[in-house]
């Protein structure tokens, strides 16, 4: 463990429960966030492909 992991980990066990619980929900529903952006990333990727690029196409016509 780091020395600033330690550090935020005293910092958290001085919160009242009802904060530390607050930021747990804060926490997870920031990680299941970007895990489901992650995850729909891989529906898009079709987006990445040249023929795909109508709009650029068009602009340079």
């Amino acid at each position: 463990m780091t020395t600033k992991l330690a550090e935020i980990k005293e910092m958290i066990f001085q919160l009242p429960p009802e904060e530390i619980n607050q930021l747990i929900r804060e926490i997870n529903e920031t990680i299941s966030t970007k895990d489901f952006m992650k995850l729909a990333e891989t529906g898009f990727q079709e987006w990445n492909a040249p023929e795909e690029d109508i709009y650029s196409n068009d602009a340079e016509n």
